[in-house]
């Protein structure tokens, strides 16, 4: 996949997320075959590597999809990395989201809980899995980084629009749930058809900072007989395009213009 345009644009303010797995399946399910970008703004580096099957898709109608990713933030002079507030993305309109017919997860059913409780109370409802990694600065203390499973689960439409809840969990300052839902919704914009906004909330009780997410999304299933992904895509065009905004904290934000090739099936 081919990143442009990734740059430094106007001053906002912000908190970090322990979702930055939203990077990961909203803004790049249904626009990227495989890709890797690395990017630097001053002493901020970010790099992201991915990969989205199939690759061939028939000459009319979509295919089921699935998606892998790994995203990295870290600073060129060791400190910690400014926290990541808001993540906003326009996906190309040659895309779905499947979501009738599937379980569903609440807030409710997931807070407090830990990620194996979490995967056991809405395992019908399971979207994605992966991983982070924070890195904690204390007051008087040495950095030291915090790792959990992530996990991505259906939720109930809001308002018409696809809903999802990603779970994670932290054990500083101390343990607890941290718990984003987010929406997507359809938009009428050129070649994006659909477009998510997510604010994040603080790690570590604002003392973290979002530093590694590894992530693998999608899934099949059966709706009135017939076999179907929650995420689908289709060739037009020669590629698939996805538009994303990255805000962090320290008034700086990437955007970044992502087109992969895509091509029919023999």
């Amino acid at each position: 996949m081919h990143g442009e345009g990734l740059r430094r644009f106007a001053s906002r303010r912000g908190r970090i997320g322990a979702a930055v797995i939203a990077l990961l399946v909203v803004g790049l399910a249904w626009g990227a075959v495989a890709w890797a970008v690395t990017t630097q703004i001053g002493n901020l580096k970010v790099s992201a590597t991915a990969e989205f099957q199939p690759r061939a898709f028939p000459e009319h109608g979509a295919l089921p999809a699935t998606f892998g990713s790994i995203v990295r933030i870290k600073t060129v002079n060791g400190e910690q990395p400014p926290a990541l507030k808001t993540l906003i993305f326009e996906i190309d309109k040659h895309g779905k989201l499947n979501f009738q017919g599937l379980p569903i997860c609440t807030v409710a059913k997931l807070e407090g809980t830990t990620p194996d409780e979490a995967r056991k109370r809405c395992a019908g409802a399971l979207l994605g899995t992966g991983v982070g990694k924070a890195r904690v600065d204390l007051p008087g203390k040495p950095p030291f980084v915090i790792t959990s499973p992530i996990s991505i689960f259906n939720a109930a439409p809001q308002g018409g629009k696809p809903a999802l809840i990603a779970h994670a969990y932290e054990t500083v300052p101390s343990p607890q749930a941290l718990l984003v839902p987010f929406t997507v919704e359809k938009v009428n914009h050129g070649r994006y058809g659909y477009r998510a906004e997510i604010e994040l909330p603080p790690i570590a009780g604002g003392d973290g900072a979002a530093i590694l997410a590894e992530a693998h999304f999608g899934r099949t299933y059966v709706r009135h007989g017939h076999k179907v992904g929650y995420a689908e895509a289709e060739c037009s065009g020669g590629r698939l395009q996805v538009h994303g905004e990255l805000i962090f904290s320290d008034g700086s934000f990437l955007q970044s213009l992502l087109t992969s090739p895509c091509h029919f099936e023999n």
